[in-house]
């Protein structure tokens, strides 16, 4: 293993094209003496000559040494201002973060604009995910979910980043779409879309209807809003969403209807306990959007 230090040592020789003048290079006290048996040293290490001595007092580097120069020279350059990022909490690098469909869509990508336009330096992945993902957090595999979180576990933080609202999504041909105040209990022989994999929101769903007095008949399921609101366009049935647009869920051949007296939903960012003090995390958290 080659010592950093002796690494060190043979680019500022190069640089400097001499030992005497490197001398005064380096950032802390070392005699020419030093310099010139770190070189050697690691001139014996690889086993070949790196520098060429062409005056008194001046060397210059061999093919040997100028290959090993290209490879080393970036790294120590690039060294110290690596250094001061990280003790700025500066750094770069990718960002995993697992969303829903929902929140990828309307809330994720003002928030990634602003991180882009001040943090260029970080890569954000996104991956859509039919249900809170944060088992996939606990385990390490994201750094971020956003998403509507029914408990927070012991081992993740969580802030509020938006808030959602009740609707109800009629297809647009629906008797009771031109109506602005819609009745549950007069749909009770409709079908109703509800979620499949989330449980947690079908059953909210199916609350909503059961303190409305309705148990549907019939019912579909499907994954995601957005799978719902095509179920419903093609007049396969209603359901109720919530929503982080102020006017309820847009799509073509829907009406969304507000749900007074319907419980509104939070957003959450969360993240694992232990990365909290990660600056990615810092970075994205500090332009995350503030309901």
């Amino acid at each position: 293993m080659i010592q950093l230090q002796r690494l060190e040592g043979f680019y500022r020789v190069a640089r400097a094209e001499g030992y005497a003048r490197a001398v005064r290079s380096f950032p802390y006290p070392i005699t020419q003496p030093g310099i010139h048996q770190q070189v050697k040293r690691l001139e014996s290490e690889v086993g070949v000559a790196l520098f060429e001595r062409v005056g008194k007092d001046r060397v210059v580097l061999t093919p040997e040494g100028r290959a090993l120069y290209s490879h080393v020279a970036p790294f120590l350059e690039g060294l110290d201002a690596v250094v001061q990022s990280l003790r700025k909490g500066e750094v770069g690098g990718t960002l995993r973060i697992h969303a829903s469909g929902h929140v990828l869509r309307h809330l994720l990508p003002a928030w990634l604009r602003r991180l882009q336009a001040r943090r260029p330096d970080i890569e954000v992945v996104l991956h859509e995910s039919k249900v809170p993902a944060v088992d996939i957090l606990s385990a390490g595999d994201t750094d971020l979910v956003v998403d509507h979180l029914p408990e927070v576990p012991e081992d993740v933080e969580a802030r509020v980043v938006g808030h959602t609202a009740p609707f109800l999504v009629l297809p647009s041909n629906h008797p009771q779409a031109k109506s602005r105040r819609v009745r549950l209990d007069l749909l009770r022989d409709d079908a109703f879309i509800a979620y499949s994999t989330d449980k947690y929101l079908r059953e909210l769903q199916l609350a909503e209807l059961a303190r409305a007095g309705v148990r549907p008949r019939r019912l579909h399921a499907a994954d995601s809003s957005e799978t719902i609101l095509g179920f419903v366009s093609a007049g396969l049935g209603y359901s109720l969403l919530a929503s982080l647009l102020p006017g309820g869920p847009r799509e073509a051949g829907v009406v969304a209807r507000p749900l007074p007296g319907a419980p509104s939903g939070a957003i959450h960012a969360a993240w694992r306990r232990s990365s909290a003090r990660s600056p990615l995390i810092q970075a994205a958290l500090t332009l995350a959007p503030k309901p």
